[in-house]
Formats: structure tokens, sequence, C-alpha cells
């Protein structure tokens, strides 16, 4: 994080600049208010042998007041907007989850008794025990699931050292909320409508303070470490959500600047909301398919807002993760009926799960022992038909949401034929055995895809077209096995590049192969949410586009803008190049000419 000091004419202004992770878009120009969410150093010191009985029921009844205050939350949560209080609700039951966890409580109470130490000191080793082995699986969801941990530690901890929580009721309309972190609880204190933003020392783009912000539509930087030090409540504040800049005590050119380019925001906004429901289609007519990736439920309100022709990625995976058990049958098909159903008659693309590699589900580490390379080990499509009976069920939850709407059923990290034979076989006997049981499914049954996301997939594509009904290309997956580089590693992430030729060779081959097959192929990964890569890939002749609800209208705003002629004549030349640098100048200068 950097800090910067503006000067004029020698004399320091009194502006400062600060440098965080922009995790909500948007700017917000507002009063600073801070606030000290932390619990400073907790207690350690020993106890006898006669008293361990009396510290474990102190942690005990500690446990069971967090509970109740969970229950509290929960309630009151339903006052909110009705995504931000699903948003919440979805997270308080999995606090409560983890307040119950057996083995949580177990591992306090035998710190207890093995150290002799007090309850507050057990329960931050404890969360100390958990987050370590958290850390050393580097996935972004999971080092999420490490700040959920924390919380639930420092609300036992807030009833074992009688701390109350921060109290946010009297917050003046458009402050700017300053703090070292902000938890679930100290979330739902807040009330929406006086909040112009948020601010924290600590968090990332897949914390729970940050999916608040977005559920909220409030800006939103994390990561400013010294922040909350620097800065007083009562001070203006402004927050640029999208850069990740917060500037304390703006000079009156810098906030004119500000307002000036927070109106022209609304306008953008204003003229993208009109985009909704119009078609993304070229000027010269050639229609594209936008559809919206999502995780859970919550996501439907912000795709149909954006104006998705459907679901082109619905992540099943994240209905296995926090927790210990696989959600059973009627779960899934209950979760999948909602999004089936939420969607009003558009397709969803179900992928069937992708756990394994960077991806952790408890629930399922009997299935998935340690692997030297967990990246090329057991994952996906070859954990799902190694455990039969865990596809299975999942299998007939998606046949059994596809009798409330259209769905297609999509398989990750498909690197053989028979891999897709294999699954329709599954699909077949799935299908029989629920309607001997006169259960309603999917009529016909769903469409079977393969995702395109290993050079393997990509170069017997054409083999893989006369199987498969449909091709998914994941870029992300497809750039990073191609290039055997691990982007979350700092050592090589510069050189990962989906612009690289063979990764485009990839993709122009898999788009090819689709063609001459007659299957439809899509785009799912980052680079189909950047109006940067538009003209390429419908040069290339893509015509599905998957991506998150927020890149839409201006993927969408590009294409109405585009001109299939002269995109696949400049898409043509990309692919004579053998330097990504002339890669990336020729796509940059067809854009900044259109």
């Amino acid at each position: 994080m950097k800090t910067d000091t503006c000067q004029k004419a020698g004399k320091t202004s009194g502006e400062r600049v600060l440098n965080g992770v922009g995790v909500s878009e948007g700017i917000a120009i507002g009063t600073a208010h801070v606030v000290e969410t932390g619990l400073g150093t907790v207690p350690e010191y020993a106890i006898e042998e006669d008293a361990v009985g009396s510290e474990t029921a102190r942690f005990s009844r500690a446990l069971a007041q967090a509970r109740r205050q969970v229950a509290k939350l929960k309630q009151k949560s339903s006052a909110l907007s009705e995504a931000t209080a699903e948003e919440l609700g979805l997270l308080l039951d999995a606090h409560s989850a983890m307040l119950s966890s057996t083995r949580m409580i177990n591992s306090v109470g035998r710190i207890i008794r093995s150290r002799r130490i007090n309850a507050e000191a057990a329960v931050q080793e404890m969360v100390h025990e958990i987050t370590q082995g958290f850390a050393r699986i580097k996935d972004p969801y999971l080092a999420a699931r490490i700040q959920d941990i924390r919380d639930v530690g420092s609300r036992i901890l807030r009833q074992l050292t009688q701390t109350p929580y921060q109290a946010f009721s009297v917050l003046p309309e458009g402050a700017v909320i300053i703090a070292g972190e902000l938890s679930p609880a100290d979330i739902a204190l807040i009330d929406p409508k006086n909040v112009a933003a948020f601010v924290t020392a600590v968090g990332g783009a897949e914390g729970h303070t940050a999916i608040m912000a977005r559920s909220m539509g409030l800006p939103a930087v994390l990561g400013t470490t010294d922040l909350p030090s620097i800065a007083r409540s009562g001070q203006m504040v402004i927050v640029d959500g999208e850069v990740g800049r917060v500037i304390i005590d703006p000079t009156e050119t810098t906030l004119n600047e500000y307002r000036r380019r927070a109106e022209a925001r609304n306008r953008l906004n204003r003229q993208l909301t009109r985009l909704r429901s119009l078609p993304a289609q070229t000027i010269d007519g050639t229609v594209v398919s936008i559809q919206a990736n999502i995780e859970l439920a919550r996501d439907l309100d912000g795709a149909l807002n954006a104006g998705a022709e459907g679901i082109g990625l619905f992540r099943t995976e994240f209905m296995f993760m926090n927790r210990e058990t696989p959600p059973g049958q009627e779960e899934q098909y209950a979760l999948l009926r909602t999004v089936v159903e939420g969607i009003q008659d558009k397709p969803v693309t179900i992928r069937t799960l992708d756990i394994g590699g960077e991806k952790f589900a408890s629930g399922l580490r009997e299935s998935i022992t340690d692997s030297a390379n967990p990246m090329l080990g057991l994952r996906a499509i070859r954990l799902s038909l190694k455990e039969p009976k865990l596809f299975e069920t999942q299998i007939s939850a998606i046949l059994r949401a596809g009798a409330h709407g259209p769905v297609r059923l999509l398989l990750p990290m498909i690197s053989s034929v028979h891999q897709v034979r294999q699954v329709r076989s599954i699909v077949n006997r799935v299908a029989k055995r629920l309607r001997r049981r006169n259960i309603p499914i999917a009529d016909p049954l769903p469409p079977i895809g393969a995702m395109v996301e290993v050079p393997g997939a990509a170069l017997i594509a054409d083999s893989l077209s006369q199987e498969a009904d449909f091709f998914a290309i994941g870029t992300n997956d497809l750039t990073m096995y191609t290039l055997a580089i691990d982007r979350g590693d700092e050592q090589v992430a510069d050189l990962y590049n989906p612009l690289h030729p063979a990764v485009l060779r990839l993709i122009q081959f898999t788009v090819g192969a689709a063609q001459r097959g007659n299957k439809p192929v899509s785009v799912c990964g980052e680079i189909a949410g950047d109006p940067r890569f538009a003209p390429l890939l419908v040069g290339l002749g893509v015509r599905e586009l998957s991506m998150t609800s927020q890149s839409i209208p201006r993927v969408k705003q590009r294409l109405r803008g585009l001109d299939i002629g002269p995109a696949t004549r400049r898409a043509l030349a990309i692919m004579d190049q053998t330097d990504e640098g002339q890669v990336s100048a020729l796509l940059d200068d067809f854009n900044e000419g259109l």
C-alpha cells in the first residue's frame, strides 16, 4: 500500500492519497467514520488442574451466547435489502454451523486440558491451527473462509472478554466507514442508507466485506494498511472502488475532479442500463449471446438486471464448500430449481462438481488424498467418475431441476472422448431410474457439453465434437495449463498471458472444430468479460460469451459498436503473429480505432 502526499508550490497541502485493493466499483465522497473493531491483546495465563472444568464451562457459556447472537443477527438481517439479506443469511448460517462444530468445540477443550491455559488463549490457538491449515492452500475462496474462522473466533472471544460490538446506529448520512476490518456482525449493525463506502486495512476481493459491499452497491477499498491510524473521524474522504484509491482531506481541485468523474460514471451507468433490453448485435447484424457466470442463487438478480440471456456457467462446487458433509440430492435439487426458475425460462448451463486442485471441500476430504501436484491430480470430472455415488446424486438433482426450465450439463476438465461417453451412460442410467420412480425430469435430456480448459481437449476438439453437444472454453485454466504458469504464484504471475499465440491457436482450433461439427461454442473465462477481447473473440467465430453480471453492459456496448468484417480481418492478422507483444499491440490498435 502506497501513501502519497500532494504538494503545491513547495507547501504540503494536507491531501493524502492511499492505495489498496478496489473490490467494489464506484466513487464515493463522504465523511470519515473511523471505528475500532479489534479486540486488542488476548490474555493468556495458566490455570490449575482443578480449574479446568470451570474454564471449559466458561467456554461453553460463551459459545452458547455466541450462537444466540448469530440467531438474533439473522432475524435482524431480514430488514435489509433482499440481496443483502440473502448474502448475510447464508454467511450467518455458515457461522452458526462453525459454532456448533464438534471438531472446534473438542479442539478448544483439548487445548484447555492439555496446556492448562484459559479459554481465551485456547480459542486463539484453535483459530491459529485451523487457519494455518487453510493458508497452505492457494485459493481465493478458501482465503475468504480463513476470515470466517477468525470472525467466529472473535465472536467467542468477545463473549469471554465481555467486549461489546461497535455501534453503527448513529452514523451520519454519507459516512465512509474506515476500520481495521469489518466482520459480518459489524456489517449487520450498519444501516446501508447512511453509508457511502467501506475502507478496511485488511481483506480481499473474495472476502465477505467485499461481497457485502458489492451486494449493497457500495464502493469499497481493502488492504489500506495504514489508513485506520492516519484517518480521523470527520475528515472528508474520497473512495475510488475501481482503482483502489482513498484520498483524505482532498484539495478543492481533487474534489472537483472526482465530482466530475462520479457524474460521468453515473451518466455512463444510465446509458449502459438502457442497453439491458437490447441484443448484443454488431453493426452488421451478427447476434452474440451474452450470459452470466454465477455461484449462488443470490446472483440471479444481478444477472437479470444486467440483461443476461441466460446462465452460461453455474459453478456447483460452492454448494459443497464450507461444510462437513456433501449436500444430498434434495438439497441440491432445491437450490438448482431456484436458479432454473429464477432465470425465467432462460437456459442454465450447470457445471458439474469442479472440486480438487486449488478448490477444497472439507466434506470430500476422504475422496481426495494429498497429491504432489493437485492441479494435475484427482479433480473435476476425474473425481466425479471415481466417485459414482456422489456424481449420480448430482446428476439426479440436475435432471430433476431440468423439469422446471431449460438446462445444459457442462463437464469440467475433459481430456478424452471416453470421459464424455462415460458421463452420457451415467446420465441415461440415472434418468431411467428416476423415470421408474415417476419423478419428473428434463425431457428431452439436457445437452452434455465439454469444457475445453486443457490443451489435450483443444487438440482433439474434432473428435470431442462428435460426442459432446457443445463446447465451453475456460480460458483461465487453458492459459495456465498451456503455459505451465500458476498465476497465483507471484514469482511467475507476470508470465500469465491469454494473448500468448499458443493459447490463441488452441482457442481458434476449438472454435473451428465446433463449427465443423455444427456445435455451439462459448467462452466463459475472464477474457469473455473484458471488452478489450471482444473484437478478437467474435473475429475468431465465437458467438456465445459468459461473464460476471457486472461485465455484461460494457461488453454489450463494445459488441454493438463492432463490425464483424473488420474484426474478423484483425483476428486473422493477430493469428499470424508469433510474438505476444505484437498480438497485444494489434488488438489495442484495433480497439483504439473504434
